[in-house]
């Protein structure tokens, strides 16, 4: 899922594939490492799982470990960490929303006119 402006994002494409794929290399450390603790545990939220020099890059897991990254510009400084969460709270709901829909068909692209920006 990509909720950006329509800009030309290819050249930097293969750079946020390596981002999110390194990311989730954390992502199973940091729940290897929780081990039973997060099982019992309700925060579903990891956290900022690394800064780079351009982003910083936080985590998710539900409890079905269905994993969500969210990549934000590091010169941004006005998100809170409060505000990354509950972004990711409205994203798992509206996942959830999804896979419950019987219309819905695995695989297929989510499109919804309410995830894209101007």
């Amino acid at each position: 899922l990509s909720v950006c402006p329509a800009m030309d994002w290819r050249p930097s494409e293969l750079k946020f594939h390596y981002t999110v794929h390194t990311s989730l290399d954390v992502v199973e450390e940091k729940i290897s490492t929780a081990g039973k603790a997060m099982a019992e545990q309700r925060e579903l939220y990891l956290g900022l799982l690394y800064p780079t020099e351009d982003y910083k890059v936080y985590g998710y897991v539900t409890n079905s470990k269905v994993k969500f990254v969210i990549v934000v510009d590091s010169s941004n400084t006005s998100l809170r960490d409060n505000e990354i969460r509950s972004m990711f709270r409205k994203l798992h709901n509206s996942f959830t929303d999804v896979m419950c829909n019987p219309f819905y068909n695995p695989g297929d692209p989510i499109q919804s006119s309410v995830s894209q920006m101007p």
